[in-house]
């Protein structure tokens, strides 16, 4: 049944290239364990991991995306308002933006524009616009009093475009016109993304070389903001703030089958491991994938839907939910919270990383 499956429906509720890959590897054959044509590697270090997915030609097809660079920064505690696990986040986003660029053949010192995607008005949608409004912008001095600026700095400028609902205006052509006009060396365009896992909401940083379709993970496509398309090299940064109803239901029941799991051993007979437990809680349980009951007890706690393979289980939900109107896009609650921080956060990461002079700690100081 599985590899009859149509998963196009599934692919624009993600804008990840990891979870692209993911899907893709799950509906493989049970003798292959990876895609032709895309290579993982991955690091983890201080609670951040770090996934590099490269795809190459032969690999585009079967995950549906651009062939090219993707990495991923994931760490739970950003979304925390943990302010040292925040600046941690910090320092690892800023050394894969300049390695991206080293990979890209960015000189040191070409200007920069950076496009800040989606809209001000739109709390999950604002990120872009916020990060435009917070990095370091030098091109004006750069122009006008060029020798008074410091060593270690180049020419960066920003904007916001807006979203073609209250422009009227494909954002890509905005874009190329100043591109036209001003010339930059190279694009770092911001976004936020569409994820299909609750757990990478906004815990999540993607970079890519490939460009960028706005509003491609709510199905709203527009027309592709990338090298193609610019002339000149585009670095995209996007951060999952949204994802659907279908993966909410998904990955609910996946935890559910995994407390079962850990309640079962943990109490020793099933109907121990049944009993309500949230009265005797305190802290923060993680549940991990190894807490999964075995294929016996999944059919025991939920029938035939806990012995669904994961395509299976989110073709159910979405024929289920789509008909009736109920396959949201949906948001934490506390999201103006997170996209102001994560808004600081990856601003101050491409100052660090755009200027040589600047760091982490001291981002001023660009004036003689």
């Amino acid at each position: 049944m599985t590899e009859n499956l149509d998963l196009s429906m599934y692919q624009v509720r993600s804008d990840l290239a990891i979870e692209a890959n993911e899907m893709a590897t799950a509906t493989l054959p049970e003798n292959q364990t990876a895609i032709d044509g895309v290579e993982t590697y991955i690091e983890e270090n201080d609670g951040i991991k770090v996934t590099t997915v490269t795809v190459l030609k032969q690999g585009e097809k079967a995950i549906g995306k651009k062939p090219g660079l993707y990495v991923t920064v994931e760490a739970q505690g950003v979304r925390e308002s943990n302010t040292e696990a925040q600046r941690q986040v910090e320092k690892a986003f800023t050394a894969q933006v300049e390695k991206m660029l080293t990979q890209m053949n960015v000189e040191r010192d070409a200007s920069c524009l950076i496009v800040g995607l989606g809209n001000l008005q739109v709390t999950p949608d604002a990120l872009g616009p916020r990060v435009a409004e917070s990095v370091m912008v030098t091109s004006h001095l750069f122009r006008l009093q060029p020798d008074s600026v410091a060593e270690g700095y180049r020419s960066v400028s920003a904007i916001s475009p807006g979203v073609m609902g209250t422009t009227g205006l494909e954002t890509s052509d905005i874009i190329r016109g100043v591109v036209e006009k001003t010339s930059p060396g190279f694009l770092v365009i911001v976004d936020a993304l569409a994820s299909r896992s609750i757990e990478r909401v906004n815990a999540t940083i993607q970079l890519t070389d490939t460009g960028i379709h706005p509003g491609s993970g709510v199905g709203n496509h527009r027309k592709e903001i990338s090298r193609e398309t610019m002339g000149i090299p585009v670095l995209s940064v996007g951060v999952p703030t949204v994802v659907d109803a279908v993966s909410i239901t998904s990955d609910t029941i996946d935890f559910v089958l995994r407390h079962f799991g850990k309640e079962l051993r943990d109490a020793g007979r099933p109907s121990q491991a049944l009993a309500p437990s949230g009265m005797n809680f305190t802290g923060k349980k993680k549940l991990r994938e190894s807490d999964a009951p075995s294929e016996e007890n999944k059919q025991l706690f939920l029938g035939v839907v806990g012995t669904l393979e994961e395509n299976e289980k989110r073709q159910l939900i979405h024929e289920v939910l789509s008909p009736i109107g109920h396959n949201l896009m949906v948001t934490p609650k506390d999201v103006d919270r997170f996209i102001e921080d994560m808004a600081n956060l990856i601003a101050t990461g491409l100052n660090a990383a755009l200027h040589e002079a600047v760091n982490s700690d001291n981002a001023g100081g660009y004036m003689h």
